[in-house]
């Protein structure tokens, strides 16, 4: 029963790094945007890491249950 307490505890770590990350993506994709000489291949970097990030986010979120979704 530890462990799987441990698993989860764990997993819930990775989720709040990975929403952090989600967020920080998010920013920087707005901030990048709003410049004048935006650089068009950093943004699509961005987008695509931000969507990379958004389904692990999903994944863990199906492991931990549906009281996990905020």
């Amino acid at each position: 029963m530890s462990d799987m307490f441990e698993n989860a505890m764990n997993l819930n770590h990775r989720l709040d790094t990975l929403r952090a990350e989600h967020r920080e993506l998010d920013d920087a994709i707005s901030r990048l945007c709003l410049a004048p000489d935006e650089d068009e291949l950093v943004v699509r970097r961005l987008k695509k890491r931000k969507l990379i990030v958004r389904d692990r986010i999903s994944i863990i979120e199906r492991m931990l249950g549906p009281e996990t979704h905020a």
